[in-house]
């Protein structure tokens, strides 16, 4: 995913397009800051997975979502439709999320991996989505869903 976005990047400074040159050093800065952050904790010389990547592209559509609610309040549409652009250049590099089938599905078999049984069990079936499903699923809506199915 991190060769992806570096390609993506020669190619937008290729082609002089600076929106999403800019878009896509954030994405390259948050990376490394998570690179360095984890360097320092274990004290190797460790790079960021693909699932981590996917939780800080996912981070930032949020951030930028959040954006877009306070610029439309405050009237400032072209700061919201900016916004927009980046949260599309962002998923370029998300994988295809779940539909709510494929989430339902998901949910049922992940309180079947982990035998739970009661709605203690909810942690553990939620760490068993986030590390198999980052960036594919709404988590919101997943805590919800195993919410309801261990009542």
């Amino acid at each position: 995913m991190r060769d992806r976005i570096a390609q993506a990047l020669t190619e937008a400074m290729k082609a002089k397009d600076q929106a999403r040159v800019s878009t896509l050093r954030l994405i390259m800065a948050a990376i490394k800051d998570r690179d360095i952050a984890a360097r320092a904790a274990e004290e190797g010389d460790s790079r960021v997975s693909d699932a981590e990547i996917a939780q800080i592209l996912g981070k930032m559509i949020k951030q930028r979502e959040d954006s877009i609610r306070a610029y439309e309040e405050a009237g400032r549409l072209e700061l919201a439709e900016r916004e927009r652009a980046e949260i599309d250049i962002i998923r370029e590099f998300l994988p295809r999320p779940l539909t709510e089938e494929e989430a339902a599905r998901a949910v049922s078999e992940s309180i079947a991996r982990v035998n739970a049984s009661s709605i203690r069990d909810m942690g553990a079936v939620m760490k068993d989505l986030k590390s198999r499903y980052a960036g594919r699923m709404d988590f919101a809506k997943a805590g919800a869903a195993v919410r309801e199915a261990l009542r």
